[in-house]
């Protein structure tokens, strides 16, 4: 494993991809600070984004021992918590110069605070947490033929706990407890239990089937393969079932006892089966309730849920007068700027030109996964990319508010028109949209043209989001709106996704836009 710290003056909120730029086949890249296998195809020279930083790497093949005192096995060790513990660093003797500098991860250890110190090259930790666990680089210069390197070797260090000190705890079934079971039917006995860490495995549980009250007259039934999973630093949960492919009324009179055990002790849980006795209703009277049950709750639901019903509806199956009824837009475009933060402020300040020989159109045809100008960078804001996709690329007539609609009249007929003469509404939602006023307006005054028979399409893309939920605007949204943000049409945008994710976004975004071909086009 092989990880490049990033450069020291570098902030580490930043993303910082070193490209190889000679040697090799050119193309390879990595995030500094992040882990991968080293292999001789990374050989090669190294030039990183936001700096004038670059290395040169040089991978040694295993086959292939330059030096010495070169060992290629993985290096791993394992120390218990709460104790000392020592990491030596592999290949020291490659030098006379004993000096080395551990890492772990991409932070050097004499920059985590914590106690440790440095022994003639090994890494010395006065205590051991469990929080020691991880991947260790040791970084020591080498002179190779009057070139000096950085011979960087990796050490895997897991930390364990001591040794289990007690015996196992059930959780399932706790102490003696009885199951209902159907005749004839198929039942699963499951016993869950939690065991104490143990350096050496010795965990196992196992069910048995007790004839009688003599303990020792016990079957072992058929089970499912014993599931494990580690719960905390110190303790694992065990979980096994027992198989009875079909209860027969033999299976009633005997105990079934489930014995975990460790390196300390055991310990059983004890299940008794019972027979279920069915109650069957007067169909003369069950269904007719049931039934009548069944309307009156769809009766409810429907009537809470009738705004979303009717979003839905009209959202999928348009309807109205839009057959021969000429629009002066194709689409009414709604957004708010957001303020670039500091990693991007470069990049948009740069997005607010716009025209067909620009730098969004040239990035956009630069990484085109469909030929179109749909498949491109994903570094520039939407807001700039999506009314040149629509108008330059696809021949959409746009309608921005800034540009289309002429200034000194009242915001709110002008809104109300221009959704009027558009067969389309796309609203890029982002936490500060949401706390516009004017731009929550705009999406208020589409869903309430959608829910009045209009021909019109509505689309949300959600521009920074994980879920809509997160967002929690400054000032509460109309309640119309915040239904209508959970069921109506929409994408998710987000910067930086690889190209194929960007792809997808262009190829649903063109499948929701309406059909050129249904109004005439002056």
């Amino acid at each position: 494993m092989f990880v490049m710290p990033c450069h020291g003056s570098v902030s580490r909120h930043t993303v910082v991809v070193c490209s190889r730029t000679e040697g090799g086949a050119e193309g390879t890249s990595f995030v500094c600070g992040s882990e991968f296998p080293a292999e001789a195809r990374h050989s090669g020279k190294y030039l990183c984004s936001g700096s004038e930083l670059f290395f040169h790497l040089q991978v040694v093949k295993r086959s292939e021992i330059r030096l010495g005192c070169f060992q290629p096995e993985e290096n791993s060790l394992e120390l218990r918590v709460d104790a000392g513990g020592e990491v030596p660093c592999p290949g020291l003797k490659c030098s006379n110069n004993t000096h080395v500098t551990w890492y772990k991860g991409n932070k050097a250890v004499s920059e985590q605070k914590r106690s440790s110190c440095q022994t003639s090259g090994s890494l010395k930790l006065c205590q051991v947490s469990e929080y020691d666990t991880g991947l260790y680089f040791c970084d020591q210069q080498i002179n190779e033929r009057g070139v000096i390197w950085t011979f960087r070797r990796a050490v895997h260090v897991t930390v364990v706990p001591d040794k289990a000190s007690s015996p196992p705890r059930f959780i399932k079934p706790y102490g003696n407890t009885t199951e209902i079971v159907e005749l004839g039917g198929p039942h699963n006995l499951t016993c869950e239990v939690y065991f104490p860490f143990e350096g050496n495995f010795s965990r196992e549980v196992l069910w048995y089937m007790n004839h009688g009250s003599n303990m020792k007259n016990m079957t072992l039934l058929p089970m499912e393969k014993q599931q494990q999973e580690r719960l905390t630093f110190t303790e694992y949960k065990v979980i096994r079932s027992a198989i009875i492919a079909r209860v027969t009324p033999q299976h009633l009179n005997h105990r079934y006892i489930c014995i975990a055990r460790n390196i300390i002790g055991n310990r059983t849980g004890t299940v008794e089966l019972k027979n279920q006795i069915k109650v069957k209703w007067p169909s003369l009277v069950g269904y007719p309730i049931a039934s009548l049950l069944l309307v009156a709750g769809l009766g409810i639901v429907l009537h809470v849920k009738w705004l979303e019903v009717q979003l839905i509806y009209r959202s999928h199956f348009r309807h109205g007068k839009h057959h021969g009824e000429e629009k002066q837009f194709d689409v009414f475009l709604s957004y708010v700027w957001s303020p670039p933060s500091a990693g991007v402020e470069g990049v948009s300040s740069l997005s607010s030109s716009r025209g067909p020989h620009t730098d969004e159109e040239a990035c956009l045809s630069r990484m085109d996964l469909l030929n179109t100008a749909e498949g491109g960078s994903t570094q520039r804001p939407l807001e700039v990319m999506l009314p040149q996709v629509l108008e330059d690329r696809w021949g959409y007539r746009l309608c921005l508010l800034e540009r289309d609609v002429v200034p000194g009249g009242a915001y709110t007929n002008d809104v109300v028109l221009a959704i009027q003469r558009s067969r389309m509404l796309i609203c890029l939602l982002s936490a500060d949209y949401l706390s516009n006023s004017n731009a929550v307006f705009v999406l208020e005054s589409g869903v309430q043209a959608l829910l009045q028979n209009s021909a019109i399409k509505l689309l949300l893309i959600w521009t920074s989001r994980a879920s809509a939920s997160l967002i929690q605007p400054d000032s509460p949204l109309p309640m119309q709106v915040q239904r209508a943000l959970k069921v109506l049409p929409s994408l998710d945008w987000t910067s930086g996704k690889p190209a194929r994710a960007t792809s997808k976004f262009w190829r649903s975004l063109r499948k929701a836009m309406p059909d050129q071909s249904d109004e005439f086009h002056s």
